[in-house]
């Protein structure tokens, strides 16, 4: 008998991305902390008032909320209208299984609302895509807004220790950006060929690029675009307060300034928009890194970002944990209802 040749099956790949994804976040983490001792990180975050960190964890719990409204906002054009509540639950569960592999919580969120509303998966699946790319319009925004308040201050220095490290990569790999456009028309192509075509029920696979297109083009049919502009403007004020306070709890940080805090912010995003599970070392890099500009020292930088990471994360763990608890009550009885409709109907 021949054996099978050896392979991964897709459980294993999952596996396998997730200790490499630690890995890196692992080696970040490193770079960050290298030379420091952790003792005195420990000592310094000690310092912090608690009163203002409480007053930073209210803020991220209320852009948490108005997240959660918004994405309400951008499902309404589909025919749908899901609870306030209900969106606010997926959401958190989808930070936590981010916290698992990244990206991973965008699929969640969906699937924990679509079983909770009855919503198909795939116009969900969209509407995050078009949410995501909001997000990152916003977070570029902030970092004009940076660039230009602070153009005095960004010299070589920065340009050497944060810009060119991001702008090296997309620069050697120009083709990854031309692969984006084409795969963005690509699928708009796909879509009008299947629209096309579609009489009544079509293939899986074109109902599901249809399905996908329909909710990214939700935000081109909001029926309250004003209130949507209001809750993305709000998300990111919010999480700007939240950075703010985080200043005011810490002695060494608390006289840097609303200037220091936007960068904190920028800096934060995206560090936290690193692949790795909850932008672990990948934060605390930027970050630390990026306060050294404004007269912090390395081991003050690492407290202050090792104090808003710690406190986001234990928000997430303990908000989505308890999401994960009241979706699963609130789902029992629409089991019910579908299993007793469906046997009234034979």
């Amino acid at each position: 008998m021949k054996d099978k040749p050896w392979s991964l099956s897709g459980h294993s790949l999952g596996i396998l991305k997730f200790f490499l994804l630690l890995a890196i976040a692992a080696g970040l983490l490193f770079l960050a902390f290298r030379g420091v001792k952790i003792s005195s990180i420990v000592r310094a975050v000690g310092q912090a008032n608690l009163w203002w960190v409480l007053g930073s964890a209210a803020f991220a719990v209320a852009a948490l909320i108005s997240r959660g409204y918004r994405w309400k906002l951008l499902i309404e054009p589909l025919g749908y209208s899901p609870s306030l509540k209900k969106t606010t639950y997926s959401l958190m569960v989808g930070y936590l299984a981010n916290l698992g592999l990244p990206r991973l919580g965008e699929l969640t969120r969906c699937g924990s609302l679509s079983k909770a509303e009855s919503i198909p998966f795939s116009p969900l699946l969209g509407t995050v895509i078009a949410e995501r790319l909001i997000d990152l319009v916003s977070l570029f925004t902030c970092l004009l807004l940076l660039l230009i308040i602070e153009r005095n201050r960004f010299g070589t220095e920065f340009r050497s220790t944060m810009l060119n490290p991001i702008i090296e990569p997309i620069a050697r790999h120009k083709w990854l950006a031309l692969l984006l456009v084409i795969g963005v028309a690509g699928v708009l192509v796909v879509y009008r060929h299947f629209q096309s075509r579609q009489k009544g029920a079509g293939s899986f696979w074109s109902k599901l690029v249809i399905d996908l297109v329909t909710g990214l083009r939700s935000i081109t049919k909001l029926r309250r675009p004003w209130l949507f502009v209001f809750h993305s403007v709000l998300i990111w004020v919010l999480y700007y307060l939240g950075v703010y306070f985080c200043f005011l709890a810490l002695p060494y940080t608390a006289g840097l300034g609303y200037r220091a805090a936007l960068f904190a912010l920028v800096a934060g995003g995206f560090g936290m928009s690193a692949p790795v599970q909850g932008g672990i070392g990948a934060y605390h890099l930027l970050v630390s890194k990026g306060l050294m500009l404004y007269g912090v020292s390395q081991q003050d930088g690492l407290a202050f970002a090792t104090l808003v990471h710690s406190l986001q994360l234990l928000l997430i763990i303990v908000f989505g944990a308890a999401s994960l608890v009241f979706l699963s009550v609130e789902v029992r009885p629409n089991k019910r209802k579908q299993e007793a409709k469906k046997e009234f109907a034979s």
